[in-house]
């Protein structure tokens, strides 16, 4: 997605497409690693050094608040940002942090239910957040004995 676009998408949803917005936004699309606000400042700051780490946050939390980046509940340390929208879970890694996406089907939260769904009859389902925790694929093979 070019600049454009992505000024044209934050337009849509009710944000103003200011260079701050459009240099996170762009990081987050093209850095799927559901990065902090430090890690988003670090690398958008070495092309725009006038940036602040508030900035940072307060532009975060404007594409949250849009309905276009979500905020992840993974990591009590710190907040994690994650751009995909589509339905996909979370596996972070407890060794070394990383958080890796797990795709969903739509309808996933209901068929984890007992009841296929039906305490969740006459609600409807906004969004769905499901992570799993363990040790990555790296970490594991470093545990083997």
């Amino acid at each position: 997605m070019d600049r454009q676009q992505m000024a044209r998408l934050l337009c849509s949803h009710g944000v103003r497409p200011t260079q701050q917005r459009l240099s996170v936004y762009e990081y987050l699309l093209g850095h799927p690693i559901h990065p902090s606000v430090d890690t988003v400042y670090e690398a958008v700051s070495v092309d725009q050094p006038t940036f602040s780490r508030t900035t940072v946050y307060n532009t975060l939390h404007a594409l949250v608040q849009a309905g276009l980046v979500r905020e992840l509940p993974l990591c009590s340390e710190e907040r994690r940002y994650d751009a995909g929208l589509t339905p996909h879970a979370h596996f972070r890694c407890v060794a070394c942090g990383c958080i890796k996406d797990v795709p969903l089907a739509q309808d996933t939260v209901t068929s984890l239910l007992p009841d296929g769904g039906e305490t969740l009859a006459g609600c409807m389902v906004q969004g769905q957040e499901l992570s799993l925790s363990g040790l990555c694929a790296a970490c594991s093979a470093d545990h083997e004995v």
